[in-house]
């Protein structure tokens, strides 16, 4: 079984252990709201939410990392991977401080002389990864895939 087949059979086992969890809070909420007095339906309303909650966190993470996987195969398939095979790391396997800080002033010169293409923010979240700064390498990538989903379209 290949790495990326044993990440996909995680990530559904962990699909149905909170799709059930949530059908089981699910039917704790309605028996909350079969009980029966404004406390008890407040509660059964307020769990009920919950799950409901899950379900679109769920779907919202599936869809980014289905996103973000399509433009990774697409960045490899045109040979633009940042390449970190040779840069220094911490016992910890992350990438030495500086090491990063010096792929990322590169990366960023290479995204403002073309901002508006999906490939270099792309390569720019990823070198915010790779510098520890998960915020703006979120931020990058989603806009990464909004203009890639523009190209493409």
């Amino acid at each position: 079984m290949s790495k990326y087949s044993r990440v996909v059979a995680i990530i559904a086992v962990m699909v149905v252990v909170l799709g059930v969890y949530f059908v089981i809070l699910g039917g704790r909420g309605i028996d909350f709201i079969k009980l029966g007095g404004p406390v008890n339906i407040g509660l059964g309303i307020g769990v009920l939410i919950l799950p409901l909650l899950g379900l679109w966190i769920v779907a919202a993470t599936l869809r980014a990392g289905f996103r973000h996987q399509h433009l990774a195969r697409r960045i490899h398939d045109e040979n633009l991977e940042l390449d970190v095979e040779d840069l220094p790391r911490l016992p910890s396997g992350r990438i030495e401080r500086g090491a990063a800080d010096s792929l990322f002033a590169d990366v960023k010169d290479e995204y403002e002389k073309s901002p508006d293409d999906w490939r270099t923010n792309y390569r720019l979240a990823r070198a915010y990864d790779y510098a520890g700064d998960r915020g703006r390498a979120r931020e990058i990538m989603r806009r990464a895939v909004e203009l890639e989903r523009i190209e493409s379209a």
